[in-house]
């Protein structure tokens, strides 16, 4: 199979002019300064280091711009990650964690390139709000320790561990951290609210904001509250020396489900993400070539120490409404995070861990859908979406994010499968109402055709609906028709219960017959060999036909007088 691999960059240098240059760097410097606080603190909060997240959001970001299938996306770490990424880090070390974000990007390119993109929109929306709910709920939580201060070295990945520890620790709730935490919250929020009043609030982002003025006032009243200087030795102003992270090959078995869980969920968010934009700008992004990118940068990102990386939604959307139009914008705005770590990477030493703890507050609080819970917005909807919603949910947070889809998808499955079988029916059809009793039954009253007509999806979760016609409840009769003029799909088990009512109609010397057969039952039917064992004639385009050819093949040569 070739590989079909065209950037949307390709797309947008016809024609690429000054007037739009401008727009591009405006929005790239805007989102650049915009994911600097976020790339720190989604970092800390994952259980790396904040040059982590930096070099993460420099090199995919830049990558995924380039290379990526949408003229907008944005990429980088996300809040969606720190669970996951924390649980990695907690269970088999930082090196292991670039390793598995390696195979993830392998997976991702391999998706991208089998075509597999629009696959991933399969997934219902039941199971994207319940695990996007759930992983804002694991963030939140993941906050607490730093938000309060509390002296906990590393917090446990397990829930019920997790929260024993926190609730144990928080007698030791360290004042000045909450206060510095509590007014940072504050901050955000207020300039939040009032840059939808204000123009000039407007030109900077909250988070950023929030960075700089905590930032300043820690500087001047050195408050006793933890910094990333404090913590972490500030961030390496230089870029760092590329390499692969130390491999041990009997790790590569137990880092399989981790990469898939990367992977699904980069997949999920970056698809997302590109939807969004598409329409916010009226256009159409290649999810292939989309999660191409996603696999490359999650390939290269590790090499500089990064970590996983997909498409980030805020940012992506903070790029649309700055003027960004083109691939050139996220370049750009890796470009900006590069001259920050390389001119002003000593001032980092400064920042609150506090600060950064409600940034990633406010970002867990701004994703979730908390509507979506709601009792009154839940009885809006069938039995089995809340069921897979809540499920989803439940066991995103108590246990994994991995299990959670697994279960979401197999419970929507299972309820797909149940609602397909409950629409299929199979009826019989009251032929002696149109051609008279004499034509269809024999001296003693028994009948000598039975027609019925199927109606929905004979596939394996329907097959019951036929053994009724198996057990020939209605007598044993000449010919059976099947009217499957309704019949949208048929699989090869409901084949093998067609093939069974031949063989045992057959036992008995008498005739099943086929009408109406659409495209896809006819297909499996021919190419099955299912049509040449039942013959030519049985196989006909309508009951009225069928009825011709059944009484032919009837015992009694009675004439039906149609009507």
């Amino acid at each position: 199979m070739k590989i079909q691999f065209r950037p949307k960059l390709f797309d947008t240098l016809p024609g690429y002019g000054r007037g739009v240059f401008l727009q591009d760097f405006s929005s790239g410097l805007t989102v650049g300064v915009l994911a600097l606080p976020l790339a720190m603190a989604f970092a800390i909060a994952s259980g790396m280091s904040p040059s982590a997240g930096i070099w993460t959001a420099i090199v995919a970001g830049f990558l995924i711009a380039v290379l990526g299938g949408s003229r907008v996306q944005i990429g980088g770490p996300t809040g969606a990650f720190i669970p996951i990424v924390y649980a990695i880090v907690t269970d088999y070390g930082v090196a292991n964690l670039l390793i598995a974000t390696m195979m993830s990007g392998v997976m991702l390119f391999a998706m991208g390139a089998l075509r597999l993109g629009n696959m991933i929109r399969f997934i219902p929306l039941s199971v994207v709000i319940g695990f996007t709910n759930g992983i804002a709920v694991v963030i939140f939580i993941s906050q607490i320790k730093d938000f309060l201060g509390l002296p906990i070295d590393a917090l446990p990945g397990e829930f019920f561990a997790k929260m024993s520890t926190l609730w144990a620790a928080l007698p030791s709730a360290h004042l000045p951290t909450v206060a510095a935490a509590v007014a940072s919250l504050g901050v955000l929020l207020g300039w939040n609210h009032q840059a939808r009043k204000t123009a000039w609030m407007r030109r900077m982002p909250g988070p950023l904001a929030v960075l700089v003025i905590m930032t300043a006032v820690n500087a001047l009243f050195a408050l006793p509250i933890d910094t990333i200087g404090s913590r972490f030795g500030g961030i390496p102003q230089e870029i760092p020396a590329i390499g692969l992270p130390a491999l041990e090959l009997g790790m590569l078995g137990k880092l399989i489900a981790p990469a898939i869980t990367i992977a699904l969920l980069g997949a999920i968010e970056s698809l997302l993400s590109a939807r969004v934009a598409d329409s916010l700008i009226d256009d159409r992004h290649d999810p292939n070539q989309e999660l191409m990118a996603q696999g490359i940068a999650n390939v290269a990102a590790p090499l500089f120490g990064g970590f996983a990386a997909t498409g980030a939604i805020a940012r992506t959307a903070t790029n649309i409404r700055t003027g960004g139009r083109t691939p050139l914008a996220g370049m750009i705005h890796a470009g900006v995070l590069l001259a920050v770590v390389l001119a002003l990477a000593p001032l980092a030493s400064h920042i609150p861990l506090a600060t950064l703890s409600a940034i990633v507050v406010v970002v867990a609080i701004n994703m979730g859908e908390w509507h979506a819970l709601a009792p009154q917005e839940l009885r809006r909807y069938s039995l089995n979406y809340r069921t897979i919603l809540l499920s989803t949910f439940f066991v995103t947070v108590v246990f994994d994010l991995t299990l959670a889809v697994e279960l979401g998808m197999a419970l929507a499955s299972l309820f797909f499968i149940y609602r397909m079988s409950d629409l299929t029916r199979i009826e019989r059809i009251p032929l002696e109402e149109h051609y008279g009793v004499e034509a269809l039954t024999r001296a003693d009253g028994s009948p000598r055709i039975l027609a019925y007509s199927l109606f929905g999806s004979l596939f394996f979760g329907a097959a019951n609906k036929l053994e009724n016609l198996l057990q020939m409840q209605h007598g044993h009769p000449d010919v059976v028709i099947l009217d499957m003029n309704k019949v949208i799909n048929l699989d090869t088990t409901g084949l093998d219960i067609l093939q069974t009512l031949h063989r045992n109609l057959g036992k008995r010397g008498a005739h099943l017959m086929l009408c109406g057969l659409n495209a896809q039952p006819a297909s499996i039917v021919r190419r099955s060999g299912f049509q040449e064992a039942l013959g030519a004639d049985r196989i006909t385009g309508n009951i009225t036909t069928a009825l011709v050819h059944a009484q032919r093949l009837s015992a009694g040569e009675a004439e039906i007088a149609y009507t």
